[in-house]
């Protein structure tokens, strides 16, 4: 569906940055949606939903364990 998210975890890479997190999210609402920009009025609810995803990311992020590779010791949040 959203072929442009690159994949976050490691080995993939193993520095995603909150940047990163908010950047997929962001791709992954648009995609959704189906706008690139909502209108004022979808403003809040679009952003609310931005936030969301890139929270449920970072928190998926930090509880994978991917055998093979050292834990992060830090999380990828907001």
């Amino acid at each position: 569906m959203c072929r442009s998210i690159k994949t976050l975890r490691p080995p993939m890479t193993t520095d995603a940055t909150p940047e990163d997190v908010h950047a997929a999210a962001l791709q992954y609402v648009r995609k959704i949606s189906g706008f690139r920009a909502p209108a004022a009025h979808n403003r809040e609810a679009f952003d609310a939903a931005v936030a969301a995803v890139a929270a449920a990311t970072a928190e998926l992020l930090a509880g994978l364990e991917v055998r093979g590779v050292t834990p992060r010791s830090s999380t990828p949040a907001e």
